[in-house]
């Protein structure tokens, strides 16, 4: 028999990829059939006959509530680590520490993958930028220190100390009302914010990015708190600042929590050159700041993401360079009569996000690519105003190399006016250039744009060696690539010849 239904949360504008199940029966049902599934069935056996605790906590149980795949298995125990790993080991293909000093196991259960934490509190003592460790000895005592109540439920899959194993069923364990806050789309903390984030300061973060994860409000109380402890995330590494805005912009909508992170002041202490753009104005939009324009690049940006490439997985280069693209406009900001001008604002922001993302700890691969498109992302505008030779279309694909189909995104994304002829016009403009670019690159591969002649070639027939003269004429016949086209061999070797006549009367 189905239970009686429980209230609905109002809906919201923008409607996450989940619905809250709102029937206790059936919410119940799908608790049950993850406690059946084998690699948690088998554990609750061994943890029983072993005489340790074991609960099913967090995400798998927020997530079936959501109606969310499960994805991670995540159980908090009684049990210490060495004692999880006797339990665990008979039953797993393969067990490893990923953080054994922090109280957890991971094993491989057949196809799944689990993790077990002893019960624990992770605090920070003010000076560390790493967790101080504490194990804790109840389900509840462990829940509550948390970060959201969202993320504080558990499902208690053994016997509970004093229950015998007869009269044992799995259990929901709520200690913050997590299944109400669920119902309401609110986040807010098991224990008072100021506490939680004092003991663990990145959960000001993890905040933003559950808010724009799930859709949800955050709580008052919560806001307030993050306002007040914002100068406590610098307790906190560059590499797990990084990992946490990584995981905020791989959302599918991460601007409520950038502007959370903006509202709060956090954002000032991790990535100060986005809140500085609230006080700019956008010289092709004046209606609209450039912080409310760079936010608007970054959605249309990942919404072009998953048009242009829907099986492809979230791309961080393209998100941090939307976000990025305009940070140089505070210092090249001018006022020419009534007109704003951030003339070379591209070059300016592409040195500033390469410094960011460096002190962040990104990888080289990632801060160059994301300075790069940073650089590049104006290229286009000249060719909406007059049409672009073949050499020039040649040269921005050259230039942009393998980032061109994320400088693609970039330009159209970065096309935010309300003028619907302007924005039509430069649609237009880019479409022709797309068409251009897939015409040549049928015609002259151009993608592998390189000299008609190489190194060996150029060496036989100039009668030299290696050295700083084979370079040149390296550059020089690319260059006539670039601006020509293909060319065939012969006439390869008369411009090589030409330029070489050339440069010995020169020298």
């Amino acid at each position: 028999m189905r239970g009686p239904p429980l209230p609905r949360r109002p809906a919201a504008p923008e409607v996450p990829e989940w619905s809250v199940v709102t029937d206790m029966a059936e919410a119940t049902a799908r608790l049950h059939a993850l406690v059946a599934t084998a690699p948690t069935a088998r554990l609750a056996e061994a943890f029983t006959a072993a005489g340790h605790e074991l609960a099913l906590v967090g995400g798998p149980v927020r997530d079936t509530f959501l109606d969310r795949p499960v994805t991670d298995l995540d159980f908090a125990s009684s049990a210490s680590p060495d004692e999880i790993l006797a339990v665990v080991a008979p039953l797993a293909d393969a067990t490893w520490d990923v953080g054994r000093e922090f109280g957890t196991i991971a094993a491989r259960i057949g196809g799944d993958t689990v993790e077990i934490t002893t019960y624990r509190a992770d605090t920070y003592d003010g000076v560390s930028r790493k967790p101080q460790v504490a194990f804790g000895d109840t389900l509840e005592g462990d829940l509550v220190r948390r970060d959201f109540t969202v993320n504080a439920m558990a499902l208690r899959v053994t016997p509970s100390r004093g229950e015998t194993v007869t009269d044992a069923s799995p259990q929901l364990v709520d200690v913050g009302g997590g299944l109400e806050h669920l119902l309401e789309g609110v986040l807010d903390t098991p224990q008072a914010p100021e506490r939680s984030f004092d003991d663990d300061p990145l959960r000001m973060m993890r905040a933003a990015r559950f808010a724009a994860q799930l859709g949800f409000d955050v709580a008052p109380r919560v806001v307030t708190a993050m306002t007040e402890l914002a100068e406590r995330i610098r307790d906190i590494s560059a590499e797990r600042v990084r990992d946490e805005l990584t995981k905020l912009l791989l959302t599918g909508g991460p601007v409520p929590g950038i502007r959370l992170l903006t509202e709060t002041g956090i954002l000032d202490l991790v990535l100060p050159e986005v809140p500085a753009l609230r006080l700019e104005t956008d010289e092709h939009a004046h209606h609209k700041d450039v912080f409310e324009h760079s936010l608007t690049v970054l959605q249309q940006g990942i919404d072009l993401e998953a048009s242009r490439n829907p099986d492809a997985a979230p791309d961080l280069v393209s998100r941090l360079a939307g976000l990025l693209h305009d940070i140089g406009k505070p210092a090249t900001r001018r006022i020419e009569g009534r007109t704003v001008t951030f003339h070379q604002h591209d070059l300016v922001g592409a040195r500033m996000a390469r410094k960011r993302l460096k002190e962040l700890r990104f990888d080289n691969d990632t801060v160059k690519s994301v300075a790069r498109l940073v650089e590049l992302h104006l290229r286009f505008y000249g060719y909406g105003e007059q049409a672009w030779t073949d050499s020039a279309v040649r040269r921005y694909v050259r230039d942009a190399g393998p980032l061109l189909e994320r400088l693609h995104i970039l330009t159209r994304s970065d096309v935010t006016t309300r003028n619907r002829r302007k924005a039509e016009r430069l649609d237009f403009a880019y479409d022709d250039l797309e068409r251009r670019i897939a015409e040549l690159r049928e015609q002259e591969e151009m993608d592998a744009v390189r000299p008609d002649l190489d190194g060996e070639q150029i060496m036989a027939i100039l009668g030299i060696r290696p050295g700083r003269e084979v370079g040149e004429a390296y550059r020089m016949l690319l260059e006539h690539r670039l601006e020509h086209g293909p060319a065939t061999p012969e006439e390869a070797e008369r411009v090589l010849r030409e330029w070489w006549a050339a440069r010995a009367v020169e020298l």
